[in-house]
């Protein structure tokens, strides 16, 4: 079984491989193959920041199964060819994501991002936006279920909020998409964490900010898709809402987007999952797929419409 990663460190976290095993490494978009595509059975193909690999799939005629390293999926699904299923990095990215949102919600309610700039100012500001907001007390809508939303709230408990919780499908405890207009006025701070598809696409709109309340804050920690960047934009220009952004549409967002210097809008660049026990999550968990593979049992976390 031909195997490829994105990367040469994979070996140090993917265990031991199946007899037979051979393992390549096609390291970035554009990079030289390192050996006939139509080999190859088992893909962790790279990130597709900087350019697609998506390309390449018509030549890998022998491909069975492609692990992403990421949590979306949907950038691949539409390029899976037939044999062949898509599997994302489902859990591997709970904890890092559901960090920033902490922070970002932190940060933006705290003003760490005024203080920052006072700070690269040399200017001690107190008074300027003290007293600030805090968390306690506030009205969490967490948009997004999952497993990453599932980690948000288990870090937001503490912090003495109310949770409320929204998926593509109502279940015990969660409420259906549908129900949002309902919803959406009575939070405080809205966390959008849905993966991109077909139904979630411009999901928040002028019409999902304008039930939101007055001084509310939406964090999406999604995909930039997922949110109408002029609807946020005419929001955040009327400074009647509050923003923290991970991702953006289109991304990278360009220089002179006004959205970079409005001081009701916190933007980090699509760096929520980046962080140093990433690699060793994700390819714990190609490795362990890939022994199920050769093993001839069933493999986890396989996309299926978007999810």
């Amino acid at each position: 079984m031909k195997i490829w990663t994105a990367h040469p460190e994979s070996v140090r976290y993917l265990g031991d491989l199946p007899a037979g095993a051979e393992l390549a490494f096609l390291t970035a978009p554009g990079a030289p193959l390192p050996g006939d595509p139509a080999e190859v059975e088992f893909w962790v193909p790279p990130f597709l920041s900087g350019g697609s690999v998506t390309g390449l799939m018509p030549e890998m005629t022998s491909l069975r199964v492609i692990q992403l390293l990421s949590a979306g999926a949907d950038a691949w699904a539409p390029h899976v060819p037939p044999g062949a299923t898509l599997h994302d990095a489902r859990g591997v990215h709970d904890s890092p994501t559901a960090e920033w949102v902490l922070a970002a919600i932190l940060s933006s309610l705290r003003r760490f991002d005024h203080y920052a700039r006072a700070q690269a100012d040399r200017r001690w500001s107190i008074g300027e936006v003290t007293p600030t907001d805090e968390v306690a007390g506030k009205r969490v809508l967490i948009v997004g279920a999952g497993s990453i939303g599932t980690a948000v709230a288990r870090r937001l408990e503490p912090f003495e909020v109310s949770l409320t919780y929204v998926a593509r499908t109502a279940r015990p405890g969660v409420h259906a998409v549908e129900e949002l207009p309902r919803l959406l006025p009575e939070a405080d701070v809205v966390v959008v964490i849905v993966p991109l598809t077909d139904g979630t696409r411009g999901l928040v709109d002028k019409d999902f900010l304008a039930a939101m309340p007055d001084g509310a804050l939406l964090v999406n920690a999604a995909r930039g898709p997922v949110a109408s960047t002029d609807a946020i934009t005419a929001e955040a220009a009327a400074g009647r809402l509050w923003f923290a952004v991970d991702v953006t549409d289109p991304e990278p967002l360009p220089a002179d987007h006004p959205l970079w210097t409005m001081p009701n809008v916190l933007i980090t660049p699509h760096v929520a999952g980046s962080v140093r026990g990433l690699m060793r999550r994700a390819y714990t968990l190609a490795g362990d797929q890939i022994r199920r593979y050769a093993a001839g049992e069933p493999l986890v976390n396989e996309v299926s419409g978007g999810y």
